[in-house]
């Protein structure tokens, strides 16, 4: 219903005023709970902006900040071939009803258009948690509360020819982690490797909660909650594909059949698919098994509670005999190594 949807693939003005703009609300929202409840005691409270996502649509009195000219964005990254099929499929997936827009014609130019409206959608959320801050601030409370800013993935925004998200390439999964923490002096970068679910761990640890032997979480490092060592390894699982990483060599394995590696140090684009190189087999089985163990070791504790026993239950002394019995089903405890 907007003017210059499809043309535009997705790319347009909202018709709905930054006042009433569903971020903007979920922002005061949050302002309001914290003005009205913020000194009650203790409090959790997690912020979730629906933007930036598709349509690409920044509201059209925005007041704080000029508008983002195309011009000035990037260019893509270019497709380099190695994943045709979903990038077919990654196109059907766009022409469904949810969305209704066909990008098998995908220009720079619709692509930087896109990224323009996708950086004023960032601007908008930028604006709201800055007022945030200040409404912990006017409380009294900042400097006793810890801030977490994260997302659950990115957006291609037209590199490798693609849009939205959905596999492993660098602009779909890579996502931005900042945390606050009151005690820290100055500020740092961290380069270990982490995952999404490790702010599980970091918000249990932060409460003076120990992690459970169960979860797969650790705490964030760099902040001194913990004495693990950083991962050496992060996985990668969805419905359609899955992943392993050791900070250089990507390993992609698609239901499309197709299979990528590569070298992120060498090649931070992901321009060269090296998975046919046999000068990289050894890369490539090593990240293979890894990803395999991986993947078993899933399914197996996934179904600890579908199993009568992790082991052999003729092991137990009272096996057989009047008043044994079999604890059903099993603590998620008895799955874990």
């Amino acid at each position: 219903e907007h003017e210059g949807y499809f043309e535009n693939k997705g790319a347009i003005i909202s018709k709905i005023p930054w006042e009433c703009s569903w971020d903007h609300f979920v922002g005061q929202e949050a302002c309001r709970f914290i003005h009205r409840y913020g000194k009650d005691g203790p409090f959790a409270m997690m912020v979730g902006f629906p933007g930036p996502h598709c349509p690409y649509d920044p509201a059209p009195d925005f007041p704080h900040g000029p508008r983002f000219d195309p011009a000035d964005m990037p260019d893509s990254i270019p497709d380099a071939g190695a994943t045709p099929k979903l990038r077919a499929a990654n196109i059907a997936g766009n022409r469904r009803p949810w969305n209704g827009v066909d990008y098998t014609e995908f220009t720079e130019a619709q692509k930087k258009r896109i990224r323009a409206h996708y950086a004023g959608l960032v601007k908008q959320i930028d604006y709201e948690v800055g007022q945030i801050i200040q409404a912990l601030e006017a409380n009294g409370l900042l400097d006793n509360t810890v801030i977490i800013f994260s997302t659950d993935h990115a957006d291609y925004l037209g590199d490798h020819n693609l849009i939205g998200k959905a596999s492993f390439y660098e602009t779909a999964m890579r996502i931005p982690l900042l945390v606050r923490v009151p005690w820290a002096r100055g500020s740092q970068v961290c380069d270990d490797l982490v995952e999404l679910r490790d702010i599980t761990a970091t918000m249990l640890r932060l409460a003076g909660v120990e992690v459970p032997r169960y979860m797969d979480s650790r705490p964030l490092p760099g902040l001194g909650l913990t004495d693990q060592p950083p991962r050496d390894r992060i996985f990668g699982m969805l419905t359609d594909g899955w992943m392993a990483f050791d900070g250089q060599w990507k390993l992609a394995k698609y239901a499309t059949g197709e299979v990528v590696l590569f070298n992120l140090k060498d090649d931070p684009y992901e321009q060269r698919n090296l998975a046919g190189d046999p000068a990289y087999f050894d890369v490539y089985r090593r990240l293979d098994m890894e990803l395999t163990l991986e993947l078993m070791e899933s399914f197996r504790v996934a179904m600890h509670d579908r199993l009568a026993s992790h082991a052999d239950m003729s092991q137990d002394p009272a096996f057989g005999r009047e008043g044994w019995h079999w604890r059903f089903p099993a603590p998620i405890d008895a799955a874990v190594r």
